[in-house]
């Protein structure tokens, strides 16, 4: 009995993650469909925030562990620059972007946040790179890998996938098409791929302003709920200033709302907790190694679902990033490794927030 309890705490963690990123590639899909029927990127962003900090800032304060004050002013310029790269800059990239694409190559460009990480670390010599070391030369090789299907995926859109070959025989999945959009026409494609870039370069600048955030304030939870409420403020002035019609800024019980109010309460709280909770009981790298499986959810779901807006370009640029992102995995893991004298990574556990453009 003992043996099948711990063979199935074992089986759930990895059960966990595959659910929170199949789950994040369902929202990534709503989220597509509603800016296609007409919903601004700059009112999602506001609306989903606003509701993230009403959340989220009761959560913390009871699941506070520390009476650490967190109103001084380095921690408060802090929480307004993660605002500022990861909610104001990269959410209003990611989903114009994605307004413009469709949710595989948002999915895809993502996966540059790791390489534009180790670019920004070597610029800023916070990190020192032994070219000689195996560790060193799989960063380097993952990095260019990545940016190659960044590339890829950006300029080569391809033929379409055909719909024969994937699509369900069911009639009730038929209906999916006509309910969620994974792709609308027009698209501008080069456009909407460099926002989605310039979203994972701010998303990677969050996470050099995050790790020194962490070190000044040890509640992840506090400092996620602050710097959202940063985010949100900055986000709404901007969304004010660019959607002056004020019916774009009405809601109706549809799609629309059910959206914002799961999005907030999934990137608030739950994907949140969950990934924590994981990174707690397995190691740092856990979470991180389980992103490359939305690409493939969103690749089944496009040739299942939506077999004419699956293109082969951007298919096998998604891929080549994939296996860049686990390359540069691997070199930096190795790197740690060796860092820890061989001592295992689970003894250095430390909750990280996760990216904020991680909903696309």
């Amino acid at each position: 009995m003992e043996g099948r309890v711990s063979r199935l705490w074992e089986v759930l963690p990895f059960s966990v993650m595959v659910l929170m990123e199949a789950s994040t590639v369902g929202l990534t899909i709503m989220t597509k469909t509603v800016m296609a029927k007409g919903m601004s990127p700059f009112v999602f962003v506001a609306y989903t925030n606003s509701l993230s900090s009403v959340i989220l800032l009761p959560y913390s304060l009871i699941f506070r562990r520390t009476q650490q004050s967190f109103f001084t002013f380095p921690l408060l310029i802090k929480f307004f620059f993660l605002g500022l790269t990861g909610i104001t800059i990269a959410q209003i990239f990611a989903f114009n972007g994605l307004n413009y694409t469709s949710p595989i190559l948002a999915c895809g460009i993502s996966h540059l946040i790791p390489a534009f990480s180790f670019l920004l670390a070597l610029v800023l010599r916070t990190t020192k790179l032994d070219w000689k070391s195996t560790s060193g030369q799989a960063k380097i090789l993952g990095t260019l890998i990545s940016i190659t299907g960044g590339t890829l995926m950006i300029l080569y859109k391809g033929s379409v996938v055909k719909k024969t070959a994937f699509s369900s025989p069911y009639y009730h999945l038929q209906l999916i098409p006509r309910l969620f959009i994974f792709s609308s026409t027009p698209e501008y494609w080069v456009l909407g791929g460099l926002l989605l870039v310039v979203a994972s370069l701010s998303a990677s600048v969050w996470g050099i302003i995050q790790v020194g955030t962490i070190k000044l304030c040890r509640e992840p939870m506090t400092i996620a709920a602050l710097y959202g409420l940063m985010g949100t403020i900055q986000s709404t002035v901007v969304g004010v200033a660019v959607e002056r019609n004020l019916s774009a800024w009405k809601l109706e019980l549809n799609m629309e709302l059910l959206l914002i109010f799961l999005s907030a309460i999934f990137g608030s709280v739950i994907r949140c907790r969950v990934q924590i909770w994981c990174m707690q009981n397995k190691s740092p790298f856990y979470v991180p190694l389980f992103k490359p499986a939305g690409i493939i959810v969103a690749s089944i779901a496009s040739a299942v679902f939506f077999g004419t807006s699956l293109h082969y370009g951007s298919l096998i640029g998604a891929y080549v990033i994939g296996i860049g992102y686990y390359t540069l995995m691997w070199g930096q893991i190795r790197e740690d490794d060796k860092r820890t004298g061989g001592e295992s990574i689970d003894e250095q556990k430390v909750p990280l927030l996760q990216e904020a453009e991680e909903q696309v």
